[in-house]
């Protein structure tokens, strides 16, 4: 994967914590997109969930057909700051949630047919006001490509998507075939920052369940999780791939990448703040892994550091954990070739996707501040910094 250096920043500009965009690395990724776009005739949406940096929208408006939304807020940001189409889907809406979406969504996606049943009538008088308003249904292909059932939407017993036995018993009710009429595409998702061969192996798949009702669909919706910005991903084969689909079926193609947009462009800065010793030195930063960056204890995963080494016997070893009361806000063990000292700054690489999203601030924790940083002009420019009123306005 490509990475920004970002060793030529000077970190003595920045507070801490700090996430650090770099917009140069981003507007990389974001072409290539757009060139799978222009080459495959198929759409590329940006999924806020994975990386909802608004302050980058304009960048991604030059780039890219809209974006995708797991709710009514993401959708609303997507409409307000993005442009382009707006896609949203949820594993269930609310009423009142669904109709504000019915009046500026392009695309609503339901995840199971018990939602549509419920709404049809709600749906259907929408589009009679807004004919171009389309509905879909998020399928679930029972094919698993997953390797982390947690991430896995295709697990045993997965909330997410209707398996074709399920949508074969609804289709024997006579009030669910009038509801079905309104679907005019097919969604699903089954991969997480993977290569062409799993979307491959999964459209076999689908196809075997799904065909005959492709067959009479206007668009189908591959979903995220496509590692397109990876300098490995099958790219040529991709592109050949949504040909055909498109060709086999006389279907419009969506691709929905959150990590393919982001990866590899942002970092997470933190300080020192602590040394302690408990068998092996502990040292505290000002960045938890609890608050800011889950993944590491969900996923889990190691998270890079830039200057870290290979533990030797020469090398200082630390084991680095975050400021909350949690036993488990541990980040992990890391080796350094010099001793760390209680205020020298420590840089978490790939920091940007599917880690700012996910941020809270149990316990009071401070909210990262969030820099865009230009690598080629070294502009840098300070977007967000959060205080106690971040905390406090939260919960009343």
């Amino acid at each position: 994967m490509q990475f920004t250096d970002f060793t030529q920043l000077d970190l003595s500009r920045l507070p801490s914590p700090c996430f650090v965009i770099d917009e140069v690395a981003v507007e990389r990724n974001l072409k290539i997109l757009q060139q799978v776009e222009r080459r495959s005739q198929a759409k590329v949406l940006q999924a806020l969930k994975a990386f909802s940096l608004w302050s980058l929208a304009p960048l991604t408006q030059k780039y890219l057909s809209g974006t995708c939304a797991s709710g009514l807020h993401e959708a609303r940001l997507g409409k307000e700051y993005y442009g382009g189409e707006v896609h949203v889907f949820s594993a269930a809406f609310s009423q009142k949630d669904l109709a504000e979406l019915l009046s500026f969504a392009d695309h609503i996606v339901f995840n199971s047919c018990s939602q549509l049943l419920r709404f049809y009538c709600q749906c259907e008088q929408a589009k009679k006001l807004r004919p171009e308003l389309q509905f879909g249904l998020r399928i679930n292909p029972e094919h698993s490509e997953g390797e982390v059932p947690l991430y896995d939407p295709c697990a045993e017993g997965s909330r997410l998507g209707v398996t074709r036995e399920q949508l074969d018993s609804y289709l024997k009710q006579d009030n669910f075939k009038s509801a079905f009429t309104l679907i005019s595409g097919l969604h699903f998702h089954t991969l997480c920052e993977q290569g062409f061969a799993p979307l491959q192996r999964t459209l076999v798949a689908v196809e075997e369940n799904f065909s005959d009702l492709l067959d009479g669909m206007a668009w189908l919706n591959l979903g995220g999780g496509h590692h397109m910005t990876d300098p490995d991903y099958q790219l040529d084969a991709l592109v050949d791939c949504l040909k055909q689909l498109q060709k086999r079926y006389q279907l419009e193609i969506y691709l929905e990448p959150g990590e393919a947009v982001a990866i590899g462009t942002g970092v997470l800065v933190s300080e020192v703040l602590d040394i302690s010793f408990n068998q092996l030195p502990q040292v505290i930063l000002d960045t938890s892994a609890t608050c800011h960056m889950p993944d590491t204890l969900e996923m889990p995963y190691r998270a890079d550091i830039i200057g870290e080494v290979a533990a030797t016997a020469s090398s200082h070893t630390y084991r680095l954990g975050g400021q909350t009361c949690l036993a488990g806000d541990v980040i992990g063990d890391y080796s350094f070739a010099q001793a760390l000292q209680v205020g020298d700054r420590l840089v978490f690489q790939d920091m940007a996707h599917y880690t700012m999203v996910k941020t809270t601030t149990f316990n009071g924790t401070q909210l990262p501040a969030i820099a865009i940083w230009n690598s080629s002009s070294d502009e840098l420019r300070l977007v967000r910094e959060f205080d106690y009123e971040d905390f406090k306005t939260r919960l009343s």
